[in-house]
């Protein structure tokens, strides 16, 4: 046995501080307050979030958002933790307070996010964090992401330094006032996925990690650590290119909010663009494909200005959902033509061919319907995952 503090023959070597990076492991895109508890806000609450990791690393940072708030957003205390189970319990020894410019309290500007200090918190790839976070005063209107698929607990008071979840009697299925967290870590990079209900996992099983994304993130963590990389969920349910979401929390449209939930996120690389079907079956219908066509090229445009690399993704097929009509799949096949020919995408992902019914291509394989003929299950979310050519989408 080796002496403490003296490396084994054979034991794998600590990286070296210049092969360690700042990378994000998970993020969410928010949407505007404008209805329902979003709009009211809290008061004296303490929140507590489960979140599940891409990427493992060591210290962390969490990054909050107001992005949308009416007002400075005071934060009481934040506390970070490793999951132990569902149900909002804290593994011994691993809850510990996050600081932001070395204190434990601070306001977040209305419009703004902002990031902690480093956490000396060591998180394993693919696990679940809770993030938990006390604001004393009224936050007026909350910065938010609606569909979080995952369970969330509130308590009256400060409870961010309880392990356990006793004084938590609320239940929330958003996240609330989150925009991301950071780890340090050797992976190559980041890679944001940018998407709509498809992306955000509707018809997955909700408190799985069944989205595609989660899939993808799976496979990722097959490969060396050197060629890893963060992957970034930045679905919004009801999203759509042309247009910003025409009912609560559905979201900005995608040039609009691209810098922030895309582009300007820690490390990232690559942009996955799989958006469309919105804009083509959501009132007021985009009937015109040169319309959303041009959509998605300016949003490829912008994040190639920025530097990064584009994939684009083809439509899936939705007969059967309440919205279909024969024109509307017609206008979905034209806007796929064009994003398997064009040469605005660094790559393609085919999720018409991986998802469509052979025998009647304009519908979702029966085994791979959630239900409603529209979003994928969690079979085909694996499917979706699978097909993905890792080596393309961070090369």
């Amino acid at each position: 046995m080796a002496a403490a503090g003296v490396v084994a023959a054979g034991a794998p070597k600590a990286p070296a501080a210049k092969d360690l990076r700042w990378v994000g492991t998970w993020s969410t895109a928010v949407t505007r307050p404008v209805a329902g508890q979003a709009l009211a806000g809290f008061r004296d609450t303490t929140i507590r979030q489960r979140v599940h990791v891409s990427l493992g690393g060591s210290p962390l940072r969490v990054r909050l958002t107001n992005v949308y708030g009416a007002r400075p957003l005071r934060v009481g205390a934040v506390t970070v933790a490793l999951a132990r189970g569902r149900d909002g319990t804290a593994q011994p020894g691993t809850l510990t307070p996050v600081t932001f410019g070395r204190s434990t309290t601070t306001i977040v500007a209305a419009g703004t996010e902002l990031a902690s200090d480093p956490v000396a918190l060591v998180v394993p790839p693919d696990s679940d964090l809770l993030i938990t976070l006390h604001v004393p005063g009224r936050t007026g209107p909350a910065t938010y992401h609606p569909a979080a698929r995952a369970t969330g607990w509130t308590a009256s008071g400060d409870h961010t330094a309880d392990p356990d979840a006793e004084a938590f009697a609320g239940r929330t299925t958003s996240w609330w006032f989150l925009d991301g967290v950071d780890v340090e870590s050797t992976a190559a990079g980041a890679v944001a996925f940018v998407g709509d209900s498809i992306t955000d996992g509707t018809g997955s099983t909700p408190g799985a990690n069944r989205r595609w994304t989660d899939f993808v993130a799976d496979r990722v963590l097959s490969r060396p650590a050197a060629q890893r990389f963060g992957v970034l969920n930045a679905g919004i349910a009801g999203n759509r290119v042309l247009l910003d979401g025409g009912a609560p929390g559905q979201g900005d449209r995608v040039p609009l909010r691209l810098d922030r939930d895309a582009l300007t996120q820690t490390g990232v690389r690559t942009v996955v663009l799989f958006e469309g079907v919105n804009d083509i079956q959501q009132a007021p219908v985009q009937q015109d494909p040169a319309r959303i066509i041009a959509g998605l090229e300016q949003v490829a445009a912008q994040a190639h200005a920025a530097g990064l690399r584009v994939v684009g993704a083809t439509i899936a097929p939705f007969e059967g959902w309440s919205q279909w009509t024969p024109q509307r799949d017609a206008v979905r096949e034209q806007v796929n033509a064009w994003i398997r020919t064009t040469t605005v995408y660094d790559h393609v992902l085919d999720f018409d061919v991986v998802l469509r019914d052979p025998g009647r291509p304009q519908r979702l394989q029966p085994g791979f319907d959630s239900g409603d003929h529209l979003h994928p299950n969690d079979a085909a979310y694996a499917a979706m995952a699978a097909s993905v050519d890792l080596d393309a989408l961070l090369p």
